[in-house]
């Protein structure tokens, strides 16, 4: 698989921030971005407006001009590069065509975007050093002709060969229907025969989204309701034949929402910040927004808004039909947007003064304010191939009210009463009194029972609309035109810390000479901080650190350091004093005892870290240590197990076993001071026979770790080392050593520490 980025050219007649009429421009800006998140390298094709603020013109680079052949025209086509946020943006520079007061709506919008279309693909001729495109991903009509473009002038060209073609409906309703006379005037196709056919969608017109279908390798839509909607006669504008044919490469992609850019908790448009943990800023935006729109300032009364093209595709028939029966049952509504039904709007605020607004215009601030402070948002299409206001209002907090339509269905879950599921309101016919009906279920939800309300607004606002998801979908896309691009995200850099853990984890036991611990420093505190109550806790980080710094050989310069950190932890007033507190008979049980563990670090340090930070149980303690010894392959651990099951059934026995496991001192010093001159008296030959166990793990180890058998080696410097601190401990208890030996002032240095490792 190639190591090579996937690399896509994204061409779009609109993109935010530069030029936004619509859910195109939103899409344009936003996925680019996502997709560049997702691993990928993306350029955007847009054109160079007259309407593009100067903030980003003055910002541009030329990067080169050629020649566009337009039927019998050769026309001027510059190249103006902008990156912003790791996008490249490429304008397609050409003032006759795009030097307006507006992207569209103009009598040579077939010839404008014709030649956009012919410019996208001649660019890619042009693109900058490095960069060869993959994916030519157009979306609507305004560029549908560049994969026609592509496949009839340009597909023998090598540059051109690996070029896949994506088409993205956001709206079938418009197509780019032109008369056929532009076939060969503009387009200079008539003579392809092919071509004109699969062009022409009546005797006398052609349409440019039809020839994307026909031409497209992949073709996409913005909700995946709405790609199997515009496969039937009732909503596919009479491409549906054609996509029925072409379904094996039909899929729907849910659009998302720039989720930075509408964000109430950082949103600076609105009255009051507030995100779903504290959501008293919605109630002051919600008095703000009353206030400003001229109604009633009543907590009790729910708002619902719309932001909306006042259209019939947005079904204003509904609205004006049960408007009357909502406003006089006791809902605020509040519209902001232009269009077709601007009369009827004005009509309803001026009948119901202080309960209905509207606001005739566009606003794009006062859209971000309605947003925050309604209580519910109206949305009833007639189709909406994905619609992002319903995405924007859940973020928000505010309740959608849809139809189960394209985008709609798959975006707002009906409220369940009986689970408390869901994240709005839906109903399916387009008619009026359904509508009216699932407003006044909102309505009485948010009367009767706000505390499910509040429910149902969190829902909402954890629904997750990011781009993440869909450009991970439009990823797949397009590595199933180009098999051979790995498009794994760079997610392997951000788990290859992961290793790190593991590595310091097996250092642990790979290394069980008390040079890691010694230079661990960190451990022992940590053990206090977990037994900070216990006296014997607080004495086991200085026996600690003293028990390892004689037998770090390996590392003389390390070891250095450690006996002198060790001494000076052993100074503790916490040691001394627990040191001093113990019996005689109970120093000398954990002598012996403390010289076995000291032969065994590995063991008598994961044991130790368990039992201090847990506090369990003698049964508990024991088996942990078992199961450290047998991660550690040392021949002893089966007969310490038993050991450890025979102290439980006799008082004098578990000491044994716990003084020569490193188990804890709880469990010790909670026995009788008659049981304890029998537990040292018994300990002291099963620490003499713990002496061979190091010999005989370091033996096992050697096979696997290299660091262990630079560990076992230095056994006998141990022995010495461990004499040669014992004095010091021996200043500080006043007890006399039993005869056991030379064990017994080594152990002394250690015990402790093994004070706390014996609590069961």
């Amino acid at each position: 698989m190639s190591d090579k980025k996937m690399q896509v050219v994204f061409a779009s007649a609109e993109a935010a921030p530069f030029v936004k009429t619509g859910g195109l421009g939103d899409v344009a800006g936003s996925l680019p971005r996502a997709l560049v998140a997702a691993g990928a390298d993306v350029i955007v094709m847009v054109p160079k407006y007259g309407t593009i603020a100067s903030e980003y013109t003055d910002r541009m680079e030329h990067v080169a001009d050629f020649y566009v052949s337009l039927g019998w025209r050769n026309e001027y086509c510059g190249l103006e590069r902008l990156v912003i946020d790791g996008v490249t943006y490429l304008f397609i520079d050409n003032e006759r065509y795009f030097k307006r007061d507006y992207p569209y709506g103009f009598f040579d919008d077939g010839e404008r975007f014709a030649f956009f279309s012919k410019a996208v693909t001649e660019s890619l001729q042009h693109l900058p050093e490095g960069f060869q495109c993959d994916v030519l991903h157009c979306n609507d009509w305004h560029t549908a002709l560049a994969p026609v473009f592509l496949r009839e002038f340009y597909q023998g060209l090598p540059l051109y060969e690996r070029v896949k073609t994506v088409f993205s409906i956001h709206n079938i309703a418009f197509q780019g229907q032109y008369a056929d006379t532009i076939l060969n005037d503009i387009l200079g196709m008539a003579h392809i025969p092919n071509a004109a056919r699969q062009l022409r969608c009546d005797e006398h017109s052609i349409n440019y989204m039809q020839g994307a279908l026909d031409y497209s390798d992949a073709i996409t839509t913005v909700s995946p309701s709405y790609a199997w909607e515009i496969q039937t006669p009732e909503y596919g504008e009479g491409l549906d034949g054609i996509l029925r044919r072409r379904s094996n490469v039909l899929s729907g992609i849910l659009n998302g929402i720039d989720t930075d850019a509408w964000n109430p908790a950082t949103d600076p448009m609105i009255h009051a910040n507030y995100s779903a943990a504290d959501m008293s800023g919605k109630k002051a935006c919600k008095a703000a927004l009353q206030e400003e729109l001229g109604l009633e300032v009543r907590d009790d009364r729910p708002l619902m808004v719309m932001v909306t093209r006042l259209t019939r595709q947005k079904g204003m028939d509904l609205v004006t039909y049960a408007l009357d029966r909502i406003l006089s049952g006791g809902v605020q509504v509040a519209v902001l947007g232009t269009g077709d039904y601007e009369e009827p709007m004005r009509y309803f605020a001026n009948k119901y003064p202080g309960t209905c607004a509207a606001r005739i215009t566009f606003d794009n601030a006062l859209s971000h304010r309605m947003y925050a402070g309604a209580d519910m948002f109206l949305m009833p299409s007639l189709f909406e191939p994905c619609g992002l206001s319903q995405m924007i209002a859940m973020r928000y907090g505010t309740l959608p009210v849809v139809r189960e339509t394209g985008g709609l269905r798959d975006t707002v879950a009906p409220y369940n009463q009986f689970t408390g599921e869901g994240t709005g309101f839906t109903f399916a016919n387009f008619n009026g009194d359904e509508m009216g009906d699932a407003v006044f279920r909102g309505a009485r939800l948010y009367w009767d029972d706000h505390a499910a309300w509040d429910q149902l607004v969190q829902n909402a606002m954890a629904a997750d609309f990011s781009w993440v998801r869909s450009a991970d979908e439009y990823m797949n896309l397009y590595h199933s035109l180009h098999p051979e691009i790995d498009i794994t995200k760079p997610e392997p850099v951000v788990q290859e810390s992961a290793p790190a853990e593991p590595v310091a984890v097996e250092a642990e036991p790979a290394a069980p000479a008390p040079e890691p611990t010694a230079t661990k420093v960190e451990p022992a505190p940590k053990a206090e901080q977990a037994a900070e109550p216990a006296d014997d806790a607080k004495a086991e980080a200085p026996a600690k650190a003293e028990e390892p710094a004689p037998k770090a050989e390996p590392a003389k310069k390390t070891a250095a350091k450690k006996t002198t950190a060790s001494k000076t932890a052993a100074k503790k007033p916490a040691a001394r004093k627990t040191a001093a507190t113990k019996s005689t008979a109970t120093k000398a049980a954990e002598k012996p005892a403390a010289k076995a563990t000291a032969t065994k670090p590995a063991s008598t340090k994961t044991t130790a870290a368990k039992a201090t930070a847990t506090k369990t149980t003698t049964k508990a303690t024991t088996s942990k240590a078992t199961a450290a010894k047998t991660t550690a392959k040392k021949p002893s651990t089966a007969s310490a197990t038993k050991t450890a099951t025979k102290s439980t059934a006799t008082k004098a026995a578990p000491a044994k076993a716990a003084a020569t496991k490193a188990a804890p001192a709880k469990a010790a010093a909670s026995k009788t001071a008659a049981d304890k001159p029998a537990t040292a008296a018994a300990t002291a030959p099963k620490a003499a026979a713990a002496k061979t166990a190091p010999a005989k793990a370091s033996t096992s180890k050697a096979a696997t770790s290299s660091a262990a058998k630079a560990t076992a080696k230095p056994a006998a410097p141990k022995a010495t080392a461990a004499k040669a601190a014992a004095p010091k401990a021996a200043a500080q208890d006043s007890s006399a050593a039993t005869p056991a030996d030379k064990p017994a002032p080594k152990a002394k240095s250690v015990s402790a520490a093994k004070r706390t490792t014996r609590k069961r």
